[in-house]
């Protein structure tokens, strides 16, 4: 435990000489509360946005322009309408509530301002998450994943910008800092939304204009009827779940730690360490969300064979994707802590959260399985419990553990949730637990393999380089072993032939 403390304020000595670690706790705490009034402000608007776009697709097929507009329009006229409603409302409780939620709740009056300028971003959100929803349901994901570039972007440049001119140890004005490049950011990318949606034809890009005239209008009542009963679900798994983390830097506190260290000591991990394994997740997170179009599609149609295929498939790769981006957590946890941080004390949380990683992108990938199936109050089921379970195992762990106590509660909630969801996916598509493992052995193999080449060959290289080698290896053997499959393959459709 005094070496843990050690550490932490070694941590704290450099990095607030930048941002301050206890910025990065006060960040998450400020985070943990305006997730709760985001969560509100969404109302899971862009399901019914994905659900009634893909739904007028496939009613226009064969329709003339004029049709695919009006009807387009309709969709996005419901869903922004729902979507401001809720997030005006959202943003106006959080703004009007700030002062008390600062004094009273995170008691912190240094979270105030913070608080107030998330609260205007809220509609600004709200109606992005709506018009995303919409060019999912056009299956155009690569404008969603541009807006998303686009707005890091942005949210780096006025995040650093704005770090640059606080002064050391001012952890409010950083924080505010943080908080201010986020909210123009999401402004900026409704903004970049906007142009896109009046730029886009109305159509997938696979469809042709025919010459049936339809009318097919879409109403407030329709976008609600589809949100409002997961919204109610995930409205009740983000309240215990930002209790939970309101409970980590109290159990922090009877642990022995200060006030402060307690703050860095959760900012170090869940402002630092957590984001940066969840960073690869951002490459496929829009391709993700095409799953839910695609498997209703298939279940509408009755196609059995088709959803167990698109099953296999998502094992296939997520097991590929995330033990690639584990294996590089897990073998260059340090490296990656002095590159990105500066600093190697995020190492020891990265590493244990790493190891997490296939588990927490394959849990994602299911569940998106899972809504296309139509099963969304299942999920909200399990997520609600999952969420209870997690503040019940923070109140009891973090007081008589530290830090460890709220990680080995990531790893408990994260595998039952995971084993819920995919033994449910597995009794409707037939393709369960033992499938998913199958497909997991040989990228867990190569990762194990390329462990102990980094060990004995790659330790000796720079950083940088050594990185770059391993993810090439990784690549090169996954491509050989697909080959090799796929040749496997030919070979006996060939002999059918002869």
């Amino acid at each position: 435990m005094q070496q843990e403390r050690v550490k932490i304020e070694d941590l704290v000595a450099y990095i607030n000489k930048k941002i301050g670690a206890e910025c990065m706790g006060l960040f998450t705490l400020v985070m943990s509360v305006y997730s709760f009034a985001l969560t509100v402000a969404l109302s899971c608007v862009n399901l019914s946005a994905v659900r009634l776009t893909s739904e007028r697709c496939a009613l226009l097929e064969g329709a003339d322009r004029e049709s695919w507009k009006y009807a387009m329009r309709r969709v996005v006229r419901a869903v922004s309408l729902y979507a401001l409603l809720f997030g005006v409302l959202a943003g106006m409780v959080l703004f009007s509530l700030s002062d008390i939620i600062a004094g009273y709740l995170l008691k912190d009056h240094r979270t105030l301002l913070s608080l107030r300028v998330l609260a205007c971003s809220l509609p600004a959100i709200s109606l992005s998450s709506a018009l995303s929803g919409y060019f999912t349901g056009l299956r155009k994901a690569v404008k969603n994943a541009a807006a998303t570039v686009l707005e890091q972007f942005m949210k780096i440049i006025i995040t650093s910008t704005a770090l640059v001119m606080v002064l050391p140890g001012n952890v409010e004005s950083a924080c505010l800092a943080v908080v201010g490049g986020s909210a123009v950011a999401e402004a900026w990318s409704l903004a970049v939304h906007i142009l896109m949606y009046l730029s886009d034809s109305g159509k997938p890009a696979d469809q042709t204009y025919g010459e049936k005239k339809l009318r097919l209008p879409t109403k407030f009542k329709e976008a609600a009827a589809i949100s409002l009963p997961s919204a109610i679900g995930t409205y009740a798994r983000q309240g215990l779940t930002t209790l939970e983390h309101l409970a980590i830097p109290a159990g922090l506190r009877k642990n022995g730690l200060s006030g402060e260290m307690a703050l860095a000591s959760y900012g170090l991990l869940q402002g630092i360490a957590f984001p940066l394994v969840m960073f690869p997740y951002a490459v496929i997170g829009s391709f993700t969300s095409l799953l839910v179009p695609e498997m209703a599609e298939r279940h509408e149609l009755g196609d059995r064979q088709g959803i167990a295929n698109l099953t296999k498939e998502v094992y296939h790769y997520a097991a590929i994707f995330s033990f690639g981006a584990c294996g590089i957590f897990v073998n260059y946890a340090g490296e990656l802590g002095r590159l990105v941080y500066n600093s190697e004390e995020a190492a020891v949380y990265t590493l244990m959260l790493g190891l997490l990683v296939p588990f927490m992108y394959l849990d994602t990938a299911v569940d998106a399985l899972l809504k296309g199936l139509g099963e969304q109050v299942y999920i909200m089921k399990v997520n609600i419990l999952d969420a209870a379970g997690g503040l019940l195992f923070v109140l009891l762990t973090t007081s008589l553990v530290g830090i460890y106590g709220y990680i080995l509660t990531i790893w408990i909630c994260e595998l039952g949730n995971l084993y819920a969801s995919i033994r449910k996916l597995g009794k409707i598509t037939g393709e369960g637990l033992l499938s998913a493992i199958r497909y997991f052995c040989v990228p867990f193999l190569t990762t194990i393999f390329l462990g102990i080449i980094k060990i004995t060959f790659l330790s000796s290289l720079k950083a940088m380089c050594s990185l770059m080698l391993y993810a090439s290896l990784y690549i090169l053997i996954i491509l050989w072993v697909e080959t090799g499959k796929k040749q496997n393959r030919k070979r006996p459709a060939e002999a059918s032939l002869c």
